[in-house]
């Protein structure tokens, strides 16, 4: 093809195009580098802005859990003034702040036939109340109810109801988180007139709940279901004409103002409480405040709760029954012998009901005698 001036032109304007093109390939690529640098750049002073902002993220105060306590105790009574408060004083410490427990005592939060449930329900965080207040939703715990077992003292009780309910784990106490239970331990019967033999309580209305009020029917008396909250009005205004129960109501729950006899029979009685937690609240604490917590239980069970029964009897005795000038009556050798061989057989009718419901009331029934054979010879 001869060169012509224009076509001179064309082809150099096809060489200046391409020289363009391959400077402006050249320029993405360096721009693309560019990049590519600037963002390393940026990422690695965010991890060193985040390290450096790390020690302050774990200096941030820790949020608090502050946890409801329902029970039906008097503000004054030893349970409230000797267990909760120290308990509850001794865990925020130990927590450093983080679990904050507020009390409601007398039945301020919920019932104490509630108790249970409303822990259950979320309702309050923590409760304590008694098991037989609602009798039947703790079947194989009443074993530690029953009468014909003696138990010294308090300690005695406690301690054969916490071993034996953490051998046994029953169903029954799995929706919710058991913190720790503990007992009166053995109770007497109080009345406004005297009971000195088995006919002088047939068809006397006494207050008693749970097996204690089997154990009173099979005796012939009346018993009247009520919580220990209720029973002073039910005595003052002659509802009732006694109670069965420990001594320290006498004081506690100053009954000794509207009863005047004492009729000893640790072989009737023992109640058991419970101190319980709601489930998911006790998930949500992190393991190591929860092992804080079970260690501190395990302090104010051995050195408070399961003998604190025994303390207030002994101020009872010390105290009220003296100031009210209540008489004390000791059934003879072979009176006593009646009563506990009239009782006796509810031992073997709650083995039967246990077996109705697939659980093993007799094996319930061997390991709380050798409990409280074991723990009698212990604690005199």
């Amino acid at each position: 093809m001869p060169k012509t001036e224009e076509g001179e032109r064309e082809v150099k304007g096809l060489k200046v195009g391409r020289i363009f093109k391959g400077k402006a390939n050249v320029g993405r690529k360096a721009i693309g580098i560019l990049l590519v640098v600037m963002m390393l750049s940026l990422a690695g002073c965010a991890q060193k802005q985040a390290a450096k902002n790390e020690p302050a993220a774990k200096n941030e105060p820790v949020k608090t859990v502050e946890l409801k306590l329902a029970h039906f105790f008097p503000a004054t009574h030893p349970v409230e003034t000797q267990l909760v408060q120290p308990w509850a004083k001794a865990i925020e410490q130990a927590t450093k702040g983080q679990v904050k427990i507020t009390s409601y005592p007398m039945e301020s939060l919920l019932k104490a036939t509630e108790i249970y449930g409303g822990v259950k329900n979320g309702i309050a965080d923590i409760g304590i109340s008694c098991f037989s207040y609602t009798r039947g939703s703790f079947p194989l715990s009443e074993v530690f109810e029953l009468p014909g077992i003696t138990y010294n003292n308090s300690k005695v009780a406690s301690r054969v109801a916490w071993d034996g309910i953490r051998e046994l784990n029953p169903q029954e106490v799995q929706d919710t988180h058991l913190l720790m239970v503990l007992t009166t331990g053995p109770g007497d019967l109080y009345t406004k007139t005297p009971v000195n033999k088995l006919q002088d309580i047939k068809g006397m209305a006494i207050r008693a709940t749970g097996l204690s009020a089997e154990t009173l029917k099979t005796l012939g008396a009346n018993p009247v279901a009520m919580p220990q909250s209720e029973a002073y009005d039910a005595l003052s205004k002659g509802l009732v004409k006694g109670n069965l129960g420990p001594i320290e109501v006498l004081q506690g729950w100053k009954q000794a103002e509207v009863t005047k006899y004492i009729t000893k029979t640790p072989f009737l009685y023992n109640t058991l409480f419970f101190v319980t937690m709601n489930k998911d609240k006790w998930n949500e604490l992190s393991p190591e405040t929860q092992q804080a917590i079970d260690k501190l239980n395990e302090k104010f069970f051995a050195d408070v709760a399961m003998g604190l029964w025994d303390k207030q009897n002994q101020s009872a005795l010390d105290g009220a029954i003296k100031e009210n000038k209540m008489e004390t009556i000791q059934l003879s050798q072979d009176e006593a012998k009646r009563w506990v061989e009239l009782v006796t057989p509810i031992q073997a009718d709650y083995v039967n009901r246990m077996k109705k419901q697939g659980l093993d009331g007799q094996k319930a029934l061997d390991l709380t005698k050798s409990l409280a054979d074991k723990y009698n010879r212990q604690y005199k």
